[in-house]
């Protein structure tokens, strides 16, 4: 496969490896002990800005959809209890989980047994302050 990254990496040996698979420069891959692999990108997670908890519930992250679903209908029942319901107008808890969600995604990935696949994946979660040096 050749890489449209320009990361060097065009190792065509087998092309169901996902080991030398090209990933763009803001994606890490994880892996656990049974050798399944999780790819997913580091920074601002968009697809949670626009399409809320879903990208959580396509993920299989079940922990983190529920938790999204139950502080964003917390601060609908706080707003509406309050009488604010001008901040109903703009979807303030996807503006928060478009910021934290892919470093949730990769904390509990971490806590369920899943490390860095190569190096490249340990240095930009380091640098992204996702994974502890």
């Amino acid at each position: 496969m050749q890489n449209p990254f320009g990361n060097n990496n065009n190792n065509d040996q087998n092309p169901f490896d996902l080991n030398n698979l090209p990933l763009p420069p803001n994606y890490a891959k994880v892996v656990n002990d049974q050798g399944q692999i999780k790819i997913a990108k580091v920074g601002i997670s968009w697809t949670t800005l626009w399409f809320g908890p879903l990208p959580a519930l396509f993920r299989g992250d079940y922990y983190n959809f529920l938790l999204m679903i139950v502080l964003d209908l917390d601060y609908a029942l706080v707003v509406l209890f309050f009488g604010l319901n001008w901040l109903m107008q703009f979807p303030w808890p996807s503006l928060v989980f478009a910021i934290f969600y892919n470093m949730m995604y990769f904390k509990h990935s971490f806590n369920i047994g899943y490390r860095p696949a190569d190096q490249r994946s340990r240095e930009l979660l380091e640098r992204f302050h996702y994974l502890k040096k």
